[in-house]
């Protein structure tokens, strides 16, 4: 009997390996000698497709994105607070897909051109809207690091959807600064419904947005 043929290594085959043990070992775990074993590979193969670590990590956060945002459906008739509102939200939906996924995102260069047609979507509605380029961009730029800082701070706390991590026992915490009455209090505003939290701070940045610029 012929052993049975391997496919061939490429770029997407060591990416979606690399993704799929990041839900188990999350970034810290993530190495390429783990990857090159799970594959059952030499550590220096991957070499010829991925430079370094952060090669790998730029095509994973261009795969996370092909799999979750690239295509998705863009209503023209959006106000650009409804546009901020939905990609941002999308966003953070994508991100809490894989664990780390934020950590993968922040810093990433993405390996192919597949978000170009929504950031152009994205720039002509807000432009159309009445803010300048620039103004575009720093509030497009502004709300995606809002999220980024976002996700990545929820999942430090809550590692996985269900798990709220080590350290984080509201009841505990309140416990501790039972003398600081305020700051005991506001542990479940800080610790708790990570999805009001995030729909709070986005609504401020709007609002803080429509005051910069004068739009409504």
């Amino acid at each position: 009997m012929k052993p049975e043929k391997r496919a061939p290594l490429d770029r997407g085959r060591v990416a979606d390996t690399a993704l799929r043990l990041l839900n188990e070992t999350g970034l810290e775990g993530l190495t390429l000698r783990a990857i090159a074993r799970e594959l059952d590979v030499k550590a220096p193969a991957l070499y010829w497709h991925f430079k370094d670590k952060q090669a790998l990590l730029d095509e994973m956060a261009t795969e996370m994105y092909r799999r979750t945002i690239a295509g998705a459906a863009l209503d023209p008739a959006d106000t650009w607070r409804e546009r901020l509102l939905k990609i941002n939200r999308h966003l953070r939906g994508a991100l809490l897909g894989y664990r780390d996924g934020a950590r993968v995102f922040s810093g990433s260069r993405f390996t192919g051109t597949e978000h170009a047609p929504e950031l152009e979507a994205n720039l002509r509605l807000l432009t159309e809207s009445g803010l300048t380029l620039a103004q575009a961009v720093h509030a497009g730029r502004t709300t995606h690091l809002y999220t980024l800082g976002f996700v990545t701070e929820e999942q430090g706390v809550r590692p996985f959807p269900d798990d709220p991590g080590e350290g984080y026992d509201l009841e505990e915490r309140a416990r501790r600064l039972a003398g600081y009455p305020l700051a005991a209090a506001a542990g479940k505003l800080l610790f708790d419904d990570w999805d009001q939290q995030f729909e709070e701070g986005l609504e401020l940045l709007l609002a803080g947005i429509a005051a910069r610029y004068g739009i409504g």
